[in-house]
């Protein structure tokens, strides 16, 4: 293993626990989204490198292996009727969302430093904790 970290062009990875909590139902599916880009974060639409999930809600999480070393984001909408996108009313979500290190929700999602946490060890865990507005 040692060997294979000496070897030119290898680089160190890690693996990303993500577990969620505060689920008012287990309808649907979970929409994970996570990128190391501030300019893509929440949505991750632009970013090629981004790593994106979809599992069932009463999973309780995912596992992602194999990620580059470095700064995280992660996004969650807990989309209860399964159709690829977070519904809204006038503007408010009516589908749960969460993301990494909780970040308290003002106007809007947060910035990508208040969700950003490091990779940096063998095994990381982020606890996400699901909010409803309506």
């Amino acid at each position: 293993m040692l060997a294979l970290a000496l070897l030119p062009g290898a680089m160190p990875t890690g693996t990303l626990d993500v577990r969620v909590s505060d689920l008012r139902s287990t309808k649907g599916v979970i929409r994970l989204c996570l990128t190391a880009d501030p300019k893509n974060f929440p949505g991750c639409t632009d970013d090629r490198n981004a790593v994106t999930r979809t599992f069932a809600a009463n999973a309780g999480g995912v596992r992602i292996a194999g990620l580059g070393r470095g700064d995280y984001a992660v996004s969650v909408i807990h989309d209860e009727n399964n159709n690829a996108k977070l519904d809204t009313f006038a503007g408010i979500p009516r589908e749960g969302f969460g993301f990494s290190r909780n970040p308290a929700i003002r106007f809007g999602p947060p910035k990508f430093s208040a969700a950003e946490f490091p990779l940096a060890g063998d095994v990381t865990m982020q606890q996400v904790r699901i909010r409803y507005l309506l």
